[in-house]
Formats: C-alpha cells, structure tokens, sequence
C-alpha cells in the first residue's frame, strides 16, 4: 500500500477508501464471505466481517497519520473527526482483534463437537434407523391400525375342485377360531361390493381351456379385467382390501398354467389391494407339482396362510406409506423360516421384470452420468457383469436337474387319485397301470350279448381284459367318461413298473374280479369257466397306453400268453406308432376333422397338436396289421365336417373306420356335454353314409345298435362270399411267433389274418348286432334309449 502526503483534505479520505477496496479486492475476503453466507456457515461469516473491519481500522489509521503529519490552521469537519480517531482507535483496534480471536476460538470448539457427533453416529446409525421405521409403525398402529370381521373365502371353479378347496379352507379355518363365509364368484358383485370389504379374502380361482376363467368366475375377471386396465377407474379403488389367492392348473399347459390366479393377484394389486400371502399354485401334473399334487400344495399354502391371518385378526394390520416400515412390520409378523419357505414356493412358479428394472435403476444410480468416450468401457464392463450372471445362473440351473436326475421319479398314482379310481371299480397295479371289468363282460357271463367288438371282429366279450400300462393321457377329452379323474402328462416322467409285474398283475386282477361272479344267478358255468381264460386285452380303458416306454415288451408278453391285443392311441405321438410293434389291431382316435374342432373337443396338451396328429395318421398308414379310425360323433360339435373326414381318411388310408355317437355319462363339470349333444342312431347312420358316398373305397359292413356304432370297411376286405372282418386268432399269434423268430423279417398283412363275418352282424340286417345266441334282455320299466 502507498500513501501519498498531500495538503488536500479530501484526498487523504479518497485515498484511504481506494487503499481499502483495493485491500478487500487482493485478499479475496469479499468472495470468501459471499461463499461462507451461501453455505449458511455463521461462524465464517462472522470472521470475515470481522476482517473487514480489521482492514478497514488499519487502513483508516495509517491515512489518519499521513493526514495528521500536514496539519492545516483551518480546523473542518474532517480535522475533528481525524482527532475523535486517534484518540479511539486504539481502543477500537483491540475490540476488532479480540472479537477475531473469539470467533477463532468458537469456529475450533464447533469443528471439534462436528467430529465427535459424526462418530457417534455411524455407532448408532442402526439403532436410529430402527428407532425412526418403530417410530411411524406405533404412529399408524395408533392412527390406521385395520381390524378385520372374518376371513372371506371366493371360489371360482369348472370341475368342482376349487369350491372343494374353498370348504376345506373354512373348516381348517374354523378349528383355529376364524370367522369364515364361503362365496361362490358366480354370485357375487364385485363393482359394489369388493372394495367395501373389511375381511381378509383368499380367491381360490381355476384355469380352464386356454387360459380362460371357470365359468363361475368369468364375470369377476371380466370386470376386474376391465377396471385395472381403465383409465377412468382410480388405481386406489382397493385399497382397502386385503386378500390373497390360490390358482389351480396344470403346469403341462405351459404359458396358460394358472393364468387365471397369477392375473387376479395381479389385478388386484394394480388396483392397491393390499397382497396379505404370497401366491399359492396348485399343480395337478404330478411330475411337476413340488408337493405332489393339487391337494398337496394347497395344504401346505393353506396351513401357512391360516396361522399368518389368524396373527393379522390379532394383531391387525398397520399399513405404512414407507415400504422400509411396511417389510419391518411383515417380518414381526412373519416367521423368517416360514417366509423363506413361502418366498421360495412363490419364485418357483412367478416371474416378474421388477428385478431387471431395479438393477437398472441401480446401475443408473451408481455410474450416473457419463460422458461418450465413457461408454465403452460402460458397455464392456455391462456385458461381463451379465455373462457372469447368466453362468451362475446356468451353474445353478445344472445343479437342481443334476439333483433331479439323481432323485427318484414321483409315482403316477397319488393317494387321492387312488381313492378315486378305486372308488370307480378300478384295480390299481404298481404304481401307473389298472384294469377294470367292462360291464359287455358282464353281460356274457351271462349270456346276454356282446359288445360292439364281438359283432364287428368276433372277440368273446367274456374272455377280454380291460386294462391300461399309463393312467395318464395327452387330453382332456369333453366327452371322457373317466371325468377328467387320470393324470395328464406329455412325457413320461414317472416311476415305472416293468411289463411282468403289469401283465401279471393285470391278469391276477381281472380273474379275482371274474371269480366274483361264481353262483351269481344267470351266470353260465361254461362261460365262467372261459372267463378264466383271458383271450383279449383292450388296451383302452383309460390314459395313453402307447406312452408307457415299454409298450412292446408288453404287448409281446401279451402275445405270449395268446391273448390279441386292441390298442387305441390318441394320434398325439407319432413316433411311438411307427417304433410300435405290430398288434392284433391299431385304433387312431379321430375326435374331430379341423384343427380348431379338435382342440375344442379333444383339449389337447401339445402346442403342436395338430401336427401331431396328422402325423400320426401318416405313421398309421404306414403299418402293415389291421389299423382302425375310430370317429366320436358329438352332435352339434363335429358331425358336419364330412368332406374334411375325408380328406383326413386319404392320409390314414385305415383298414376300417368306426363311427359311435357318443355316450353321455351324466353331468360333469368338467365338461358341457349333455343329452342333446348324444346323436340318435338314425342320425349316426345318416352321416355314416353321406361319408361313404365321398368314400370310393368304402363301404358300411357292420352294424352294433345297442351301441349307436357302425363299422366302414375297406372293400378289400370284401369277397364274393360275403364281409371278412372278423379276425382269425389262432392265425393271427402263428403269425406273430414267425415274426419274432425272423426279427421281424417274415412280414403279414391284416389280409393274412382275416375271417369271414356272420350275416347277423353285417348291416341291413334284422337283428341290428345282437348276436342270435344270446337272449335279449330287457329291463323292467323300460326307458326309451335307443339314442345311447
């Protein structure tokens, strides 16, 4: 600083500012003070006022001495004001510099007491989280604690099964003390009831064919559907409700298993209902099903979800803004063991694209904003991070199927599925086959006629076996007289019995059922003792025989024993017909001509049924032994598509074509067929020659009435005798034993085994199929059934 003497009063005072703005300017002390007042720091502002002033004293001081050392006779204003200084600046000067001491002193002890707040707070950082999360609990414990009335139970369901579930619930839940209602969906108003509920409500909803609801429950989805997916509809209109859902499926039908339950958990949450429980799946594929059935999984999400709501009815439920609050107040009241175990059952069947979201949110958060020449290394890193995950994904993936393979397959047949099949006449053997008497062997016992086979082929119904090596089957079939009771199942993926234990158990089985007919009046003795002696085995009685890896074994056991063998597959898999042994003869079950009347009726598990199925009837034609279409006509569904049979018979080229109105075997849930689907038998006769006429090489041979069922033959099997579709047996098992000693080289055809057929069965004849033997037989009070 320089200061200049000068005899100018008002240039010692200009003189003096600009040193002292020049001061301020070098020092940086204005820019620091602007900076320390943004930062709201008191204690620097503090110090940088008073250095100003301290700058502003020095300056002033020194101008003063360079003034007072000119002094002037004329006394102004400012000569007074430079002596009031000099006598107080002294005393201004130490104010100045002991307030900087003391603010010095006070910035240090404030510094000090920072350090040692932080330290305490990373040691109590925990216990501060948890005190603040116990803090807004208590609050909406006191302020929004939710009590609920009861427990309220929605079934939606096609076969009966999920209101069956839905009672189990409420008696389950009636041993622990729960209020409970069971509501039936079909009756129920959701746009004006469900959002005033005050219980807890558990839906327990099926998935019916291709992923749609029951019928019971399709108003329900429907609207809610509808109102989670509208604009209009505020997304808190359930807000209020707390509930939790089980679905029933089968995991064979892929993306459609349990749609229905995963999309009603879904909705519901869109809509803000508040999800109580995680999502229980029931599995009816048993291979699949992690608990072994249906039954069995909502048993065990049953009795976890019970002791969760009865906690909540104690408790209640106090529902938190903050989701930190939310999972702490779920896990003082949930078991940790319990909801690892219900979170590892819910991942098992859920997916979800959160997780994706979130780790991109992460990733977002953590690498912030980037530059271009920054994106590279980004991508590179990016890229190993998912290569990383997705191998121990794999790795994790390679280890649960090399625990599976070492694990030993499920058997077929589950206790429940047990009970019900034996309940139904069924004598179960090992763990996968059955067999069962048909009511035409009855009936030959005593000597009351055959069935449609004696007519058409010659067996003796009284010497055939009914009998299956898989109760589980491709299908769901509308019109299946077994009730949807068998498994399903697309491969075979169980335990599996050898072909001895299933013949012979087969047998042992149909001869203790035989044996139960000795001294029943109107039994004949010789035809009890034939009976003994089994000749035929329909492999038809329920299921999909050609599924059983071991078909061949079987069957050729079956043909050591010299009984024929009558195999019907659902034309679901090629392949095994064409690696098929040759058999007494090949039926092809020919439900519907299009692809959308065949899934309608047959309801098959293959995606690619279709294909499927017109391969199958390729592999068919190709056979060399008898081959057989058999044609279920269901009126109203599939007996107008005559040119497409047809088309379908050119691909096959079958031996003989049989074609039987369908029988009704009372209500079912599982299916909509009723009386008026069941064609008369006029009307069965009707298309069977409509379908002749586009037929060149056909013509109708046979005729069984009683069971509404006509047979068109090849016209090679025609010869100026007379019909020859009936079969020689004896013939037929010569044939067999030359064809296994040459390893298949000494090849027959179904012409090598034929024989001739008798006039009473042909068509157009007077006793329309009733063998002339036997004694017609006709009830007391008799119904009119001639359309059965």
């Amino acid at each position: 600083m320089i200061l200049r003497r000068t005899t100018n009063k008002e240039e010692y005072f200009s003189t003096g500012v600009s040193c002292y703005v020049t001061a301020i300017l070098r020092s940086d002390l204005l820019a620091t003070l602007c900076k320390a007042t943004t930062r709201n720091n008191m204690a620097a502002v503090t110090v940088g006022i008073l250095s100003l002033l301290f700058l502003f004293v020095i300056a002033f001081s020194l101008q003063v001495d360079a003034c007072s050392q000119n002094s002037v006779k004329d006394s102004t204003w400012q000569d007074r004001l430079v002596d009031w200084w000099l006598s107080v600046r002294k005393f201004g000067a130490s104010l100045v510099i002991g307030g900087m001491g003391l603010s010095w002193l006070i910035v240090k002890l404030q510094g000090k007491q920072t350090v040692n707040n932080k330290e305490v707070g990373e040691e109590k950082l925990g216990k501060d989280e948890a005190y603040v999360k116990e803090s807004k609990i208590q609050k909406y414990s006191v302020m929004e604690t939710a009590k609920f009335d009861g427990l309220k139970i929605f079934f939606g369901s096609q076969t009966g099964k999920a209101k069956s579930l839905a009672h189990s619930l409420q008696v389950e839940a009636e041993k622990m003390g729960l209020g409970s209602e069971v509501v039936d969906l079909k009756n129920y108003e959701p746009e004006d009831s469900l959002s005033e509920e005050t219980n807890i409500c558990a839906f327990i909803v099926s998935t019916y064919v291709d992923g749609n609801p029951p019928e019971s429950a399709k108003w329900f989805y429907k609207w809610l559907d509808e109102a989670s997916s509208d604009f209009r509809v505020q997304k808190s209109l359930l807000k209020d409700l707390n509930y939790a859902v089980f679905g029933l499926g089968d995991s064979l039908y892929e993306d459609n298993f349990n749609l229905v339950g995963r999309n009603v958990d879904k909705r519901l949450e869109i809509l803000s209902a508040r999800k109580l429980f995680p999502l229980g799946v029931g599995d009816e594929n048993l291979a699949n099903s992690k608990h072994g059935g249906t039954e069995n999984d909502f048993k065990f999400w049953s009795t976890k979800f019970l002791s969760h709501a009865k906690r909540m009815m104690e408790k209640g439920y106090h529902p938190s803004i903050e989701k930190c609050s939310q999972e702490l107040c779920c896990q003082n009241q949930r078991d940790p063991a319990e909801e690892k175990e219900i979170q590892a059952d819910e991942v098992l069947y859920e997916t979800t694209s959160e997780e994706s979201s979130e780790e991109d949110n992460e990733q977002g958060k953590k690498n912030g904003l980037l530059d271009l020449e920054e994106l590279g290394p980004l991508m590179k890193s990016t890229k190993k991070a998912k290569k990383k995950k997705e191998g121990v994904q794999v790795n994790e993936r390679k280890r649960v199927l090399g625990k599976k393979q070492i694990t030993e397959p499920k058997e077929m047949i589950s206790p429940l599925l047990e009970k019900a099949l034996t309940k139904q006449g069924y004598r179960l053997i090992g763990t996968h086959s059955g067999v069962k008497l048909c009511r035409w062997t009855k009936s030959m016992l005593r000597g009351r006629g055959g069935c449609y086979k004696h007519t058409f082929y010659g067996i003796e119904s009284h010497r055939c076996m009914e009998t299956t090596p898989s109760l589980a089957c491709a299908n769901k079939c509308v019109f299946c007289w077994r009730h949807h009771t068998n498994p399903v199942g697309t491969e075979w993926k169980w335990k599996m019995d050898d072909p001895d234990t299933i013949v012979n158990g087969a047998m042992e089985n149909h001869r203790n059922m035989i044996k139960q007919f000795r001294g029943v009046p109107g039994v004949k003795t010789e035809r009890f003792e034939e009976g003994m002696k089994i000749r035929h085995c329909a492999l038809s009685l329920v299921g999909e025989p050609i599924m059983y890896p071991r078909i061949n074994e079987l069957i050729k056991i079956l043909h050591g024993h010299e009984i024929s063998s009558f195999l019907v597959t659902n034309a679901q898999f090629p392949d095994a017909i064409r690696n098929l042994t040759p058999v007494t003869q090949l039926y092809v079950s020919v439900d519907a001509s299009t692809k959308e009347s065949l899934k309608k009726i047959d309801r098959p598990l293959f995606r690619d049924f279709w294909s499927r199925f017109l391969d199958s009837l390729k592999a068919l034609s190709e056979k060399g032994q008898r081959t057989v279409y058999r044609l279920t006509l269901v009126k109203s569904w599939n007996n107008e598509e005559l040119q497409n049979y047809a088309d379908l018979v050119s691909i096959g080229k079958p031996d003989f074509i049989e074609v039987k109105g369908v029988t009704y075997c009372g209500e079912s849930k599982a299916s909509t067929l009723t009386m008026e689907n069941v064609p008369w038998h006029e009307e069965v006769i009707g298309f069977v020659q409509q379908l002749v006429d586009l037929l060149p090489d056909y013509e109708i041979a046979c005729e069984h009435e009683h069971s509404n069922c006509l047979l068109i033959a090849q016209k090679k099997f025609k010869k100026s005798d007379g019909w020859y579709t009936w079969i020689d047996y004896p013939t037929f098992h010569q044939l067999m034993r030359r064809y296994e000693e040459s390893d298949g080289t000494e090849d027959f055809s179904a012409l090598d085994y034929m024989a001739k057929t008798p006039d009473w069965a042909l068509m157009g004849h007077a006793q329309r199929g009733f063998d002339p033997l036997e004694t017609r037989w006709h009830r007391k009070k008799r119904k009119d059934i001639s359309g059965c």
